[in-house]
């Protein structure tokens, strides 16, 4: 029987990518007690990748993009990890950073692509804390990376 989160994200015309191979000396996440904590998350989907400060060189739409396939990145992670979305109790915190251009101050407009999503996804469970904040640089100079700690 295919798991109830899987078939919500489905219904929402979106699929988990395959497990992303960390770009440097990490691991996707670690397990303590009850909580999963996920490394960052970069937006690269296939050969897609969502790069450049924002709002500059990316547009505020694609950061929010790009935020949003950081969600399906880390749940395909969470799924590896634990075998089941359906066994996530709680998205616990989200923190989000935007390699965003100095004087640019919608960081939170960009990560709300993730939060949203979050909350679209699981309902009441993927609401979270959370921290919005710009960097000067990101990994690879993508646009933004997000981490979460996720309650199992």
């Amino acid at each position: 029987m295919q798991d109830n989160i899987l078939a919500k994200i489905e219904s929402l015309g979106l699929k988990l990518p395959e497990v992303p191979t960390p770009v440097a000396a990490y691991v996707n996440y670690v397990r303590s007690g009850n909580l999963l904590f996920l490394s960052g998350g970069l937006p690269i989907d296939g050969d897609r990748k969502i790069l450049g400060k924002v709002p500059s060189v990316c547009s505020i739409e694609d950061a929010v993009e790009g935020a949003r396939i950081i969600v399906l990145n880390r749940l395909a992670v969470i799924k590896e990890a634990i075998g089941s979305l359906d066994k996530v109790k709680q998205i616990v915190s989200l923190n989000g950073f935007v390699n965003s251009d100095p004087d640019f101050y919608g960081h939170p407009q960009v990560v709300n692509g993730a939060s949203e999503l979050l909350v679209e996804i699981f309902g009441e469970k993927g609401k979270h804390s959370r921290t919005a904040l710009g960097a000067a640089a990101l990994p690879l100079n993508v646009s933004v990376e997000i981490n979460l700690t996720v309650e199992v």
